[in-house]
């Protein structure tokens, strides 16, 4: 490591520690030269596949992208910036551990509809209208009555109920008390 000061090769490290929930290592460093102390952060350089596209293009995997495609679809929906970033993360993870060097940009696209339909289902139906180039109100209406058919039994858990969970008990007491008077 060069000291950021005078250039120097021989540094050593004084403190190390994790940061970034442990994905980054931070290291406290001091010149032996110039006695100066600085900081550097060392973190695991995983390598992500190339997407390839319908035309057989190939891109460099690029995560703002696919970020700002989720946060387009997901934009005035009731997700936080969290969940935006831990699905970022669980799709990346699946990239990597696929082992391939190459993967279809179809594949991507479905895992981001994936994360999508568990985080917000308005904001799935906007994706996939756009990836899936809906053509009209009839794709749109297929595609809703399939969501609904595979998503029915359960609400997603992340999925925002429409009145606060114990605001539901109250409604139903006051209509048992309105129908005794």
């Amino acid at each position: 490591m060069h000291c950021p000061f005078c250039a120097s090769t021989d540094t050593r490290v004084i403190d190390s520690r994790l940061s970034s929930e442990g994905r980054q290592v931070r290291r406290r460093r001091e010149c032996t030269r110039c006695a100066e102390r600085f900081t550097t952060f060392e973190t695991a350089e995983l390598v992500l596949p190339y997407v390839v596209k319908a035309d057989g293009r190939r891109e460099p995997f690029d995560e703002t992208k696919m970020r700002s495609g989720m946060e387009r679809a997901l934009e005035r929906r009731p997700v936080g910036a969290e969940e935006v970033e831990a699905a970022v993360m669980r799709i990346e993870h699946r990239l990597r551990t696929t082992g391939e060097r190459e993967i279809p940009a179809r594949l991507l696209g479905d895992l981001v509809m994936e994360e999508l339909q568990d985080m917000d289902q308005v904001a799935y139906v906007r994706f996939a209208s756009v990836y899936r180039r809906f053509q009209d109100v009839e794709a749109f209406r297929e595609e809703i009555d399939r969501l609904q058919a595979t998503r029915a039994p359960k609400r997603s858990r992340r999925q925002m109920s429409l009145l606060p969970v114990d605001e539901i008990p109250k409604i139903k007491k006051k209509k048992r008390r309105r129908k005794k008077s």
